[in-house]
C-alpha cells in the first residue's frame, strides 16, 4: 500500500468520472432512456426482454453491451496493459473516445441506435482503460463499487479497524465527480439536446492532449 497517489491519477480520475456522469445522463434522458456507463441494469432489461420473448428489444439491449465490450477490447488493444502507469497510450485511447462520442452525436439526433451504442462502445473503453494503480482499483464509469468501499470503510470504522484513507477519499472523488457531471450533462442536454455528448467529447480530447503534455514533461525531468 502506498501513501500518496500522484497529481495525474487524482485528475485523471476526476476528469473521466465527469465525464461519465454526463454521457450516462443524456443516454437516460434521451429517446432510448438507455444507461450506457454500466451493464447492470442492461443486463437485467436483456433477461426481461428474453423472459417476455421480445425479440426486438434483446437485440437492441446485447447491441448495447456488445458494444460496451468491443470499447473495452479496443482499450486492450491499445493499452495493452490492465495497471495504470505513465507512459502507457492513454491518450490514444481518449482520443478514440472522443472520436466515438462525437460521432455519436449527429445519429442520436436522428434517433439512430448505433449512436447509443457508439456512445456505449466509448465508456466501455474508457472504463476497461482506467483500472489499477498499485493496488488501488479505479472505476470512473460507475458507482457501485466506490459506494460498496464506502459501506466497507464504515463498518471498519465502527469496529475500531483501519481505514484506507487514500482509497476512501478516491471513492469521495469519483462519486462527486460522476453527481457534478450527471448535474452538468442534465443542464446540458435540456439547453443542447443531444449536442451536450460534444462537450464530454471535447472534454476527453482534453484530457488526452493534457496526458500526452504531462507525460512529456515528466520524461523531459528525467532526462
Amino acid at each position: 500500500m502506498i501513501s500518496k497517489l500522484p497529481r495525474w491519477i487524482w485528475a485523471g480520475a476526476w476528469a473521466l468520472a465527469f465525464i461519465a456522469g454526463m454521457i450516462n445522463v443524456v443516454g437516460l434522458l434521451g429517446f432510448e432512456h438507455q444507461a450506457v456507463t454500466h451493464l447492470t441494469g442492461t443486463t437485467s432489461l436483456l433477461a426481461a426482454a428474453l423472459a417476455s420473448l421480445d425479440a426486438s428489444a434483446a437485440l437492441h439491449l446485447l447491441a448495447v453491451i456488445g458494444s460496451f465490450v468491443v470499447g473495452t477490447v479496443l482499450s486492450g488493444f491499445i493499452v495493452q496493459d490492465s495497471t495504470l502507469q505513465l507512459g502507457r497510450r492513454y491518450g490514444i485511447a481518449l482520443l478514440l473516445e472522443s472520436a466515438f462520442l462525437f460521432g455519436a452525436v449527429p445519429l442520436l439526433w436522428h434517433q439512430q441506435p448505433l449512436g447509443v451504442y457508439l456512445a456505449s462502445a466509448a465508456c466501455g473503453l474508457q472504463n476497461a482503460m482506467v483500472s489499477t494503480y498499485s493496488g488501488t482499483v479505479i472505476r470512473t464509469t460507475h458507482l457501485s463499487g466506490m459506494f460498496t468501499d464506502l459501506g466497507i470503510f464504515l463498518g471498519h470504522a465502527l469496529r475500531g479497524l483501519p481505514v484506507d484513507q487514500r482509497r476512501l477519499r478516491m471513492c469521495f472523488l469519483i462519486i462527486f465527480a460522476f453527481l457534478c457531471g450527471g448535474i452538468a450533462g442534465t443542464l446540458a442536454f435540456h439547453r443542447l439536446g443531444y449536442s451536450a455528448l460534444a462537450i464530454p467529447g471535447s472534454l476527453t480530447a482534453l484530457t488526452s492532449l493534457a496526458y500526452g503534455f504531462y507525460g512529456l514533461r515528466q520524461r523531459r525531468s528525467r532526462s
